[in-house]
């Protein structure tokens, strides 16, 4: 199996399967990267540790601050004491909050950074614009991806005149001469 082909699997298993945790297995947060496909991670009741990331989602799914994710207990380990075994993003916690299995500790966190609002702007208490009576209500704007690292900037229309009226001005000139 090509490379291309083996993400393109593994990708799909990620995005479109819906898992319920069975009873090894635990929702944790991620809390951190130290590297070498390692992720720092913490429990509903608080206990911090690492959890390694498997080799099938190595260079395809990525993992940021904030998300959340299914663990598999390693019983042998000191320091790493779980292997991730499913990365759950916006729709996985929606599914797992509808059939109970979501931990009460993560309730007020939601779904993690993937599709959010960044979290500085949730501390800062700014509030989402308001949506016109034409949107939908759906949250496909939450789906895009806010990159923190830009400055946001927010552009306004010009009410003097549009840039068509000034190509015609031009264009009129043009003829005069």
């Amino acid at each position: 199996m090509s490379q291309a082909t083996k993400r393109k699997h593994v990708v799909k298993e990620v995005l479109e399967d819906y898992v319920i945790p069975s009873e090894r297995q635990q929702i944790v947060r991620v809390l951190g990267t130290p590297g070498n496909n390692l992720h720092e991670v913490e429990t509903p009741e608080g206990t911090r540790f690492l959890a390694s990331m498997p080799t099938k989602f190595r260079k395809n799914i990525w993992i940021k601050r904030g998300d959340f994710v299914l663990v598999d207990p390693i019983e042998e380990g000191e320091k790493v004491k779980a292997e991730i075994s499913f990365v759950l993003y916006k729709d996985h916690v929606r599914y797992l909050k509808k059939e109970g299995y979501w931990p009460e500790a993560f309730l007020e966190e939601g779904a993690g950074t993937h599709g959010g609002r960044p979290k500085e702007s949730r501390e800062e208490g700014q509030q989402s614009p308001p949506r016109s009576t034409g949107e939908e209500d759906s949250e496909d704007d939450a789906d895009l991806f806010v990159n923190t690292n830009r400055a946001g900037y927010d552009y306004a229309e010009s009410q003097d005149s549009s840039g068509s009226e000034e190509e015609e001005e031009e264009e009129e000139e043009e003829e005069e001469k």
